[in-house]
């Protein structure tokens, strides 16, 4: 059974930073399987933050481009998201997506609080 566990969530200025990561677990080797952060505000639909392929390509969401950096770690089965630049506005819970030959997995979220 293939679970996400993301940590590293919390409380930040604006301006400060800090770094989520996603571990996958449960047999599973995720090297060339897409991984994603996407994340949820009070009140919106849960959006696409970045994604990273198996070979490594990225993709951001506009908003974030240039202050967020997707990247994976395939033998410790791990994703991060290093978050920089941080705003008020990119409060949110965080999930992490696991597109595993086909199948969706997420992850229960972490929540990160940016304070103005």
């Amino acid at each position: 059974q293939v679970q996400l566990v993301e940590s590293g969530g919390g409380l930040v200025q604006a301006g400060g930073s800090l770094r989520l990561s996603c571990a996958a677990s449960g047999s599973i080797f995720i090297s060339i399987n897409p991984m994603g952060w996407y994340r949820q505000a009070p009140g919106k639909q849960r959006e696409l933050v970045a994604q990273i392929t198996g070979g490594g390509r990225t993709n951001y969401a506009d908003v974030v481009k240039g202050r967020f950096t997707i990247s994976r770690d395939n033998p410790k089965n791990t994703v991060y998201l290093q978050m920089n630049s941080l705003k008020p506005e990119d409060t949110a819970v965080y999930y992490c997506h696991l597109d595993y030959y086909g199948t969706g997995y997420w992850g229960k979220g972490t929540l990160v609080t940016v304070s103005s």
